[in-house]
């Protein structure tokens, strides 16, 4: 499932094609994704202008003219690709119509936006603008990990007393939203701390010291267009790079990259998630 980086790179690329610009026509192909669409979608999405792209957590929102919300998340294998863009930031052609275009914009700068969903996993709902972070999506969440609500205290304050593995607590989207299961694995790495390691039992300092390397590894991912294991793409249809530097998340049974370190990177599985780690150098 895409992580942040990777929904923070589809919606940077998805604002030359639609930030600002009428939606000129919605197609919506069928009743329902992982449930069913709201009422007149196309009909209220079709001629309003998007006033603002912006991400929450794993969540795309596109604010708009009508005084809504659209609220999109890509699921297991969703892909929002634009094609036509006459910027010129888009050099693809409208490609020919396919079976799991579930949702198409044609955008009045003549570029088209498609919501692609094989395993029709995502979704899409619509909120009023002025109440949406009350939406029960959206409500649950804990602050973003790059914005200045995510500090060393508040995470400091979120692992006390807490008996979970440091790994389950990072995953609670409620203590930091938007971080799944790869950038946690690269996190703990860089930080040197186990995944095994009970989060109410780690140093004050060394939980703090997650904060910065949270937001690197974040932020690293997010220059690299994210990580494309299976599904991901980018806007504009390229893959991510971030998979390449990988230091743990999938390197099972290889060398550790630590300089001076002659440990294999491991994998255990907590919560039916599959955790990377090296044993030597995680502690």
């Amino acid at each position: 499932m895409p992580e942040l980086p990777e929904v923070e790179t589809v919606k940077r690329g998805l604002a030359p094609a639609m930030e600002g610009i009428v939606i000129e026509k919605a197609d919506v192909n069928r009743p329902d994704l992982r449930w069913p669409f709201p009422d007149r979608m196309a009909e209220r999405l079709s001629g309003q202008r998007v006033d603002r792209l912006r991400r929450r957590s794993k969540y795309i929102l596109a604010d708009l003219s009508s005084g809504e919300t659209l609220l999109v998340h890509l699921g297991m294998s969703g892909r929002m690709t634009v094609s036509g863009d006459p910027l010129g930031q888009f050099v693809h052609d409208h490609p020919a119509a396919q079976k799991h275009d579930h949702v198409v914009f044609h955008m009045a700068n003549g570029a088209r936006v498609t919501f692609n969903d094989p395993r029709r996993f995502g979704a899409m709902d619509l909120l009023p603008t002025a109440t949406a972070e009350n939406h029960k999506l959206l409500a649950v969440l804990g602050p973003e990990p790059l914005g200045n609500d995510f500090h060393d205290q508040h995470l400091i304050d979120a692992f006390a007393n807490k008996n979970s593995p440091v790994k389950s607590a990072l995953l609670d989207q409620g203590i930091v939203a938007g971080l799944g299961n790869i950038y946690v694995c690269e996190a703990l790495f860089r930080a040197g701390i186990s995944p095994r390691r009970k989060a109410g039992q780690i140093a004050a300092k060394r939980v703090a010291s997650l904060v910065p390397i949270i937001r690197q590894v974040l932020s690293d991912a997010i220059d690299a267009g994210g990580s494309s294991l299976k599904d991901f793409r980018q806007a504009d249809g390229e893959l991510g790079y971030f998979q390449h530097s990988f230091d743990v998340y999938g390197r099972e049974g290889e060398h550790c990259r630590t300089e001076g370190c002659d440990s294999e990177i491991a994998r255990i599985t907590q919560s039916g998630r599959s955790s990377f780690f090296c044993p030597q150098c995680q502690r």
